[in-house]
């Protein structure tokens, strides 16, 4: 085996400084539970205010709290050059270890308390519908807490609030056209709306269908119970158009059971794009012209939510800005 040599290069004196610095400061007694738990809420909603809202405390107090934090590590957490706040490098590490801290602070509090230890747990309200727009956040909160519990309640946004309100959902998805005062919501994607049809339609050889174009069809609708937001964006579209969709006369409870009645050729299906891999027998069709765009969003307690819903919710932030999920109609992400 090489052996490293004894001697320090530049990178290392940089690397002791800045563990020197942080040692150096906890040792002060300077480094400080609540201000890593304002860093991460400051890192989960990137806006001051509503950081502060969550913590119940002034923006200034909370920005004070930030910038000794950062002096005592030596270095910068925030960036605050651009018009929407961001995490520097060092600040992204510092995410990761700041919530490892305090989960371990949380576990150490049970313990001393008797408390059975119990894995913490998320639970999203989601229709199958919107699967497929929330997975990619599923997916990267799930690598980034390997510990959490994620249980998936089938839902429509009627009911995801009434849960919610009872303390029984964490999270809910799904299109929200005003949220109660106790909840708050966040737009995070855009899905282009459009039609499933069965391969050997006459529509199917298109590379997209006229809004217009539903007229002559027998469209099948979700449960009026289940997704009315959806319905009623669906003929929202329908009625722009000049016309009331036929509708099939009858209700399924998922898409699969929708597909299949599409394959049957007993209907046509208005599908948001993220779902629309189906196979080979059927065929997803954007809608022209302006193809219309699903809102999708987040629902969460306003008041007291939990750290892994607000985790949740930075994360699909985060997948909104680096995919453009919103970038549809002029909306910035």
């Amino acid at each position: 085996m090489t052996r490293r040599s004894g001697h320090l290069t530049s990178a290392d004196h940089h690397t002791t400084g800045v563990v020197r610095a942080m040692s150096d400061g906890v040792a002060a007694g300077r480094l400080e539970l609540r201000q890593l738990r304002f860093f991460v809420t400051v890192a989960e909603e990137l806006h001051f205010g509503r950081a502060a809202n969550r913590e119940h405390i002034a923006p200034s107090a909370l920005t004070t709290q930030l910038q000794r934090l950062e002096r005592t590590l030596g270095v910068l957490l925030v960036d605050r050059t651009g018009r929407q706040i961001s995490l520097t490098a060092a600040g992204a590490r510092f995410l990761i270890e700041a919530r490892q801290i305090l989960e371990h602070v949380d576990r150490a509090a049970m313990v001393a308390l008797g408390a059975a230890l119990t894995p913490p747990t998320l639970r999203i309200g989601i229709l199958d519908e919107g699967y497929d727009a929330i997975r990619p956040v599923l997916r990267a909160v799930r690598a980034a807490h390997p510990e959490l519990e994620i249980h998936q309640v089938t839902a429509g946004v009627p009911e995801q609030c009434r849960l919610l309100a009872d303390g029984r959902l964490d999270i809910g998805v799904g299109r929200v056209t005003g949220a109660p005062p106790a909840l708050a919501s966040e737009l995070f994607r855009l899905d282009p709306l459009g039609l499933l049809v069965r391969a050997d339609h006459p529509l199917a050889g298109r590379s997209a269908v006229p809004v217009a174009g539903l007229r002559d069809e027998t469209l099948l609708l979700a449960d009026e119970d289940r997704a009315p937001e959806f319905n009623e964006f669906v003929a929202d579209v329908c009625r722009a158009a000049g016309f009331f969709p036929t509708m099939f006369p009858g209700t399924v409870q998922n898409l699969r059971a929708a597909a299949d009645l599409v394959l049957q050729g007993t209907c046509v299906a208005c599908v948001p794009g993220s779902a629309s891999g189906f196979g080979d027998e059927l065929t997803w069709l954007p809608l022209e012209p302006a193809v219309p765009h699903y809102p999708w969003s987040l629902l969460w307690r306003a008041q007291n939510p939990s750290r892994h819903a607000m985790s949740l919710v930075a994360t699909a932030r985060q997948l909104c800005h680096d995919n453009g999920w919103r970038a549809v109609a002029g909306l910035a992400s």
